[in-house]
């Protein structure tokens, strides 16, 4: 439980948008911050479980810091922290594309919502226990580097048709145009 703790702990003196809300929370209020992100979770926790929209609050957790953090990391000199959210967004897609099979019998469970966005939040984690870095490095790299050959044959095969699809309509259309314009 200390370790937990402590965790925490190290989580609240990183400087970022959610810590420096708490810092002005708590100067306003005078409640530790730890008290007011240990609300804030329980409050969150409960509406996950219980409240009317929790698809939605889930969602925009799942997003909108990681949209936010992609967008720093894109504007950053390093190299790191893109590969960070590269991943992240990997998982998060996969994810979204295995809920989108599945949602209609998952969101039938109860706490489903609240498990969906803790995983979401362990997915981005920063640091050695960040979810979408185990979840790549040991599930989707090894599938990837097993498929990624005859993935790439069936997109150039496929990009290939369409293009020659997308050429015959274009001469199609052309032909067409050029009728009309005898025809007048």
């Amino acid at each position: 439980m200390d370790g937990l703790r402590q965790r925490f702990e190290h989580l609240l003196e990183q400087r970022n948008l959610v810590t420096e809300a708490l810092g002005a929370l708590e100067a306003k209020t005078g409640v530790d911050k730890r008290y007011l992100a240990a609300g804030a979770a329980t409050l969150l926790s409960l509406y996950l479980l219980f409240g009317f929209g929790a698809s939605l609050l889930c969602n925009v957790i799942g997003f909108v810091y990681p949209a936010y953090a992609s967008i720093k990391a894109i504007e950053s000199p390093s190299k790191d922290d893109d590969t960070v959210w590269l991943t992240y967004w990997v998982v998060y897609g996969l994810f979204g594309l295995a809920e989108f099979f599945s949602d209609l019998l998952l969101s039938w469970f109860p706490f489903y919502y609240a498990g969906k966005c803790a995983f979401l939040l362990f997915c981005m984690i920063p640091g050695p226990w960040n979810g979408a870095h185990m979840l790549y490095h040991r599930a989707i790299r090894p599938l990837f580097l097993k498929h990624h050959e005859a993935v790439d044959s069936v997109v150039r095969d496929f990009s290939g048709r369409a293009l020659d699809v997308a050429a015959g309509i274009t001469r199609d259309a052309k032909a067409s145009v050029a009728q009309l314009q005898k025809d007048k």
